[in-house]
């Protein structure tokens, strides 16, 4: 199959913009150059425009009261991805799809946008055995009967999906989560809760050494590994709790099996929600000699994205790795809410403290949030909603399309005031190839007008309540 980076259109487009900048200002011997030009797209609250080109914005005009200075002599984390989870509930939606119509939601979803909508989708969290999103019972792991390692149950439907957008985007990263060992491994011998038993610890690194070159086999490299999905949450579905000292004992046997392996995989911490920060950190602080471990993973049903900030001050990198969309209360409010909602911190505030990711949970789910055996107590959104047939594009789509469509891999953020939360939100990346983004989010209930400022040069904009817009130019303005 045929593919193109996501991004080479988008810069295709900055580079003829900016020749002919060039071409006209050499061409106007007589009159005041051209500014260079900021290309902006937009989705609004009501969802009138999805992700939709906008007017140009010209670095011809003055600062406002409400003023984005972006500052690229300071420059923070890199930006390594955005998407989502292939559950086994999201492959069995979308894998039920007529053939048409499955073909073009993997090219929206993961391809390059060339006469569509592609976003481009470049990171996948895939769960390790079964997990709340189950397409049926019963749950599983990928040794069940000590002794019967195998893939099969996720090589039905799950990993012909991922290897499938892995063709369509050849730079998709994949981080592998389990949601509990195998129930022998465990003290109270079931899924469901319980702990990890000491003396499991070698087997259980072995199982996930096996987990790691299983999937290489497969086609689907695992660039990442957390060792426990939310290790402080005991629930109904596959969960285990892991103490911070037990998880960083269980790291360095990890780290042991993976290396006498010659595997590279790197090694997170935590997977859990932002309310605990000292659990990564005394991880952390714990094994702070093996390489192999990295940093951490946060999810958003605790805490506020800041603490993430925490971990990147202490020299680890911070990955954003799960949090699933759920209805209003008002089912027609629920475009707009998770618009600002996620928009404001999993986008602007979680990659302002440190992250390097935008992670949702499910990939897809049905008009009644399933197929899922689990918790969600108002109905749990997919970036996407697969039903009769048909897929249908969700605010996820959008909050993570104004991003991945955007930012490249390896882009570095850079400075940017800002407005706080309720406010006129912000932030900035510089790509690889010079070009800017700033994603913009007025969380405010009125229009707002506002510029855009670097070197000394401002973009003036007009932004309506609610609504999100994506500001590329290609490098720093000029007249």
């Amino acid at each position: 199959m045929h593919t193109r980076n996501p991004r080479n259109l988008r810069k295709a487009a900055l580079l003829g913009a900016a020749c002919l900048v060039a071409l006209t200002a050499a061409g106007q011997a007589d009159g005041a150059a051209q500014a260079t030009t900021a290309q902006v797209w937009i989705t609004t609250a009501d969802g009138e425009q999805r992700l939709a080109r906008g007017d140009d914005a010209a670095f011809d005009g003055s600062a406002q009261p409400i003023d984005i200075g972006v500052d690229t002599g300071t420059k923070e984390q890199e930006f390594t991805g955005a998407g989502a989870s292939v559950t086994e509930a999201s492959a069995r939606l979308i894998g039920g799809l007529p053939q048409g119509e499955r073909d073009a939601l993997l090219a929206d979803l993961f391809g390059d946008g060339g006469g569509g909508d592609g976003i481009g989708l470049d990171y996948l969290r895939q769960p390790l055995g079964g997990s709340d999103f189950v397409a049926e019972l019963p749950y599983f792991t990928y040794e069940d009967q000590q002794g019967a390692f195998s893939l099969a149950r996720h090589e039905k439907e799950v990993l012909p999906l991922v290897r499938e957008a892995r063709r369509i985007n050849p730079g998709i990263r994949v981080m592998g989560t389990p949601w509990s060992p195998p129930a022998w491994m465990k003290d109270g011998g079931k899924l469901e809760g319980g702990s990890l038993a000491r003396e499991h610890y070698e087997e259980y690194a072995d199982y996930l050494v096996r987990t790691v070159r299983a999937y290489a086999d497969a086609g689907v490299p695992l660039d990442e590994l957390t060792v426990q999905n939310e290790p402080l949450f005991e629930t109904t579905y596959p969960s285990t709790h892991m103490s911070a000292a037990e998880q960083a004992g269980f790291l360095r046997v990890l780290d042991g099996k993976l290396a006498a392996a010659g595997l590279d995989t790197g090694l997170f911490a935590y997977d859990h929600n932002w309310d605990k920060p000292e659990y990564p950190l005394e991880v952390l602080e714990k094994t702070k000699d093996l390489d192999r471990v990295r940093g951490a993973a946060f999810h958003c049903y605790g805490g506020q994205p800041e603490a993430q900030q925490r971990v990147r001050d202490a020299g680890a990198r911070v990955f954003f790795t799960e949090c699933s969309g759920t209805d209003s209360e008002d089912p027609a409010r629920t475009f707009p809410d998770t618009l600002k909602w996620q928009t404001e911190n999993l986008v602007i505030r979680s990659l302002r403290s440190g992250s390097e990711t935008v992670v949702l949970w499910n990939l897809a789910l049905d008009a009644k949030g399933g197929p899922h055996f689990g918790n969600c107590g108002t109905r749990c959104n997919g970036v996407v909603e697969v039903e009769g047939g048909k897929a249908a594009k969700n605010a996820e789509f959008y909050a993570l399309g104004h991003v991945s469509r955007f930012v490249d891999r390896g882009a570095r953020r850079v400075g940017s005031t800002t407005e706080g939360p309720g406010g006129v939100q912000n932030v900035v990346f510089e790509n690889p190839d010079g070009s800017r983004a700033a994603v913009v989010l007025n969380a405010t209930d009125s229009t707002k007008r506002f510029s855009l400022t670097e070197g000394g040069r401002s973009a003036e904009y007009e932004l309506p309540a609610g609504a999100v817009a994506t500001f590329n130019w290609p490098g720093v303005p000029e007249a």
